[in-house]
């Protein structure tokens, strides 16, 4: 009889030991976060310098809850990064399923926003409240990315608090296996939201070279 997990329970040594999950060592499985990044214009500084504000002001007023992150944070980052328009499309509370090899486990739960190019899930992304660290939805991410059909073909993933963003990227074939961006916050000198809007557009890059 199968087991049902939901994915927000679910540990990073569960993904390892019931389905092969691996961290990659290769400095060279996930480039796409660090190489050939896409410029960003003096309009997208401007806004990213007002999602930054408006991050700080939020946190003032606690709690910072994850419908909130989606809105103020994670809405205008998507929009600089043209994932709303053709040949694009997004899913919210995307409900997904994903099985052990020999079905005696089940793990399902929701993607908070899911963008797609046909078939292909360019980034699966999980939100959090601003109290939560970065930590806490990468297991959750995983069980999702581990949920994409197509074997060959690389998936990203991004978890935000708002404050705090790292990207994943997971390859299936045989055995799955994932790497991770550095981590970007909104404290650090400077405003990395360029970076990441840069990664986004990237990442853009690569779903449009897909066929």
């Amino acid at each position: 009889m199968s087991k049902t997990i939901r994915a927000t329970d679910i540990s990073l040594h569960d993904l390892e030991t019931k389905f092969g999950l691996q961290l990659s060592n290769d400095e060279q499985f996930f480039s796409e976060w660090q190489t050939d990044l896409t410029e960003i214009t003096h309009l997208d500084k401007q806004v990213m310098n007002q999602v930054k504000a408006s991050y700080f002001n939020l946190v003032k007023y606690p709690p910072l809850l994850e419908d909130t992150v989606k809105m103020a944070i994670l809405g205008p980052l998507l929009h600089l990064a043209v994932f709303f328009s053709y040949p694009f499309h997004t899913k919210s509370e995307y409900s997904v399923k994903v099985s052990h090899k020999d079905g005696d486990v089940i793990v399902e739960g929701k993607i908070d926003v899911l963008v797609l190019k046909e078939q292909f899930w360019v980034m699966v992304i999980e939100s959090k409240q601003a109290a939560f660290s970065i930590e806490a939805g990468l297991a959750q991410i995983l069980a999702y990315m581990l949920a994409h059909e197509n074997q060959d073909k690389p998936c990203f993933g991004m978890i935000t608090t708002g404050g705090s963003f790292v990207f994943i990227k997971l390859v299936k074939g045989k055995t799955p296996q994932y790497a991770l961006s550095k981590v970007f916050e909104l404290r650090n000198p400077g405003n990395e939201l360029y970076t990441v809007l840069s990664v986004l557009k990237r990442l853009e890059q690569v779903a449009l070279s897909e066929k």
